[in-house]
């Protein structure tokens, strides 16, 4: 209460005692409410509003903005928005909106940016490219596309190679390929010069949406003359599991004169934490210092970390983690606590849960599952009690497909979907076809005291499972189907999808939190190493 107080004398005294030159400064103004927003005080607020106007800076942007987000922080969304209605009025200048629209963006406030791009009298191409940007920035990715096409609808405004970067970087942050296929045709239309910029974006979102090759193709036409493009490509390999390529790519820049940096080596290192290149690794990291000068920084460090404990040398990892010169971070911990998890060290398990100052509902899970999978039930069972006492849930596996342009979204066990009974009829037919052919459910995943046959059925129903019925139920034979998830895929569902591939000779590409699975043949690009 006193320092509410204490920010309302605030407001008075340096609007109303100070001297003229001190008024005058706009930034002094600012500070005021941002002092106003701390406290959620709405009459501080209004105080520093009524001096604000009487000022004559009431259509200044970014104090606009200041106080727009003031009231709304103060719960007083009404006078916002007719601020904001009363300033669109003035039919202010275009570049005026722009700064409205930018710093409404900074502030987290896309809604009411989009609120003022729409009753705007007058918009350019660096109005969309603000909304477009600010989606992003924001999270919202789909929002950034829908702005897109709205801005085409505009005769008058072309989309530049702004717009375009934004727009790939949702496309790829999405991990959609029509959308990406759309955009690229657009800038193939639009006759867009291609910079080092637009480059790597192409490069990276065709990658991050599953298409490996047009993203190689497109690597190959462009110049590269640019380390950030050649760190597109490698990193595109390495999230896909194909670390020869990211490899042979590195030593092409060589050969070309292109000086890696830190980006390029932690493309390496991932290429070979992916596919279980220790060795290779291990020199990389080496190099790192010894050759390039780059000093290793946390993220290195981290892809260290996950390369030795995904090869099963988790108390090499720990060790590494023991004598980093930098702090290790939650990322590192969470990484070796997965390592303990599956190799079934409860002991190393325990220290990384002690480092996690913040740990997750997944960090729980995982020390439970290595309880769970070394017989610890009594233990497992206490970690399941912490977490109910401490309001702490399980994460919930997600996984979506798109038909249509509309995204198809599951969870485990989902019955929301309008075809589910289809979806399920097809589900169980599959089933029990891959098991006629010999695929066993990896019912040890199941880490709790039940009978096989309960925990059989708690693995027929994981979200990738009817996320994939229902790719098959509505798309032709033969052609591929892709779908996307938001953890880690189980083994169980990565086992069974081998065998859907084989049975039904499709190609099914899966990308989960860790990487890209392409399934074929009865086979999966990772070779069963992720």
């Amino acid at each position: 209460m006193q320092r509410i107080y204490g920010i309302r004398r605030f407001c008075v005294s340096s609007l109303s005692s100070s001297s003229a030159s001190n008024l005058t400064d706009h930034r002094m103004l600012k500070q005021v409410l941002e002092s106003c927003k701390s406290s959620s005080n709405s009459k501080c607020v209004l105080q520093a509003h009524a001096h604000i106007f009487k000022l004559g800076y009431g259509t200044y942007p970014s104090l606009l903005v200041s106080m727009v987000t003031a009231y709304r922080r103060c719960n007083l969304s009404f006078i916002a928005r007719r601020l904001l209605l009363w300033f669109l009025s003035w039919s202010p200048a275009v570049s005026n909106t722009n700064l409205i629209i930018e710093s409404l963006m900074k502030t987290g406030e896309y809604g009411l940016a989009n609120k003022v791009v729409r009753r705007a009298c007058d918009r350019n191409v660096i109005t969309w490219n603000l909304m477009i940007g600010g989606y992003v920035r924001n999270v919202q990715y789909e929002e950034a596309l829908k702005t897109l096409r709205d801005m085409l609808s505009f005769s008058d405004i072309k989309p530049n190679k702004f717009t375009f970067s934004s727009a790939l970087a949702a496309c790829a942050r999405l991990g959609n390929l029509h959308h990406a296929k759309w955009v690229h045709s657009l800038m193939l239309n639009a006759g867009i010069e291609l910079n080092p910029i637009l480059c790597s974006a192409l490069v990276d979102v065709f990658a991050k949406c599953g298409d490996i090759e047009t993203s190689r193709e497109i690597f190959y036409s462009v110049k590269r003359n640019d380390v950030s493009i050649w760190n597109a490509m490698i990193t595109g390999f390495a999230t896909h599991g194909l670390a020869t390529e990211a490899i042979r790519v590195f030593s092409e820049m060589e050969a070309e004169n292109v000086s890696p940096d830190s980006i390029t080596l932690l493309g390496l290192l991932t290429a070979c934490s992916h596919c279980g290149l220790l060795e290779e690794g291990k020199e990389y990291f080496d190099l790192m210092s010894r050759r390039f000068s780059i000093q290793p920084k946390l993220e290195h460090y981290g892809a260290m970390v996950d390369l030795l404990g995904r090869a099963g040398r988790v108390k090499e990892a720990y060790e590494l983690i023991e004598s980093m010169p930098i702090e290790p971070d939650l990322v590192i911990w969470r990484s070796l606590l997965s390592s303990s998890r599956t190799y079934r060290n409860p002991e190393l398990g325990e220290i990384a849960i002690q480092n996690l100052s913040k740990a997750k509902s997944g960090d729980y899970v995982l020390l439970s599952n290595i309880y769970s999978s070394t017989k610890k039930w009594e233990s497992a069972q206490k970690v399941r009690e912490l977490m109910k006492k401490e309001g702490i849930r399980k994460a919930k596996g997600k996984s979506w497909v798109e038909f249509g342009g509309v995204i198809h979204r599951f969870k485990a066990g989902d019955t929301t979907h309008i075809e589910t009974k289809a979806i399920y009829k097809l589900l169980e037919e599959l089933i029990q076809r891959t098991k006629s052919q010999g695929f066993v459910p990896d019912t040890d995943l199941v880490l709790m005291d039940v009978s096989e046959e309960e925990k059989e059925e708690n693995l027929n129903y994981h979200s990738e499972k009817l996320a994939l019925a229902y790719g098959i139920l509505k798309s032709s034979p033969g052609s591929e189907i892709r779908i996307q998830k938001n953890i880690r895929m189980c083994s169980d569902c990565h086992n069974w999808i081998k065998s859907v591939s084989k049975l039904l000779n499709r190609v099914i590409i899966m990308r989960d939190r860790i990487r890209f699975h392409r399934f074929e043949d009865g086979l999966c690009s990772c070779r069963d190493y992720w």
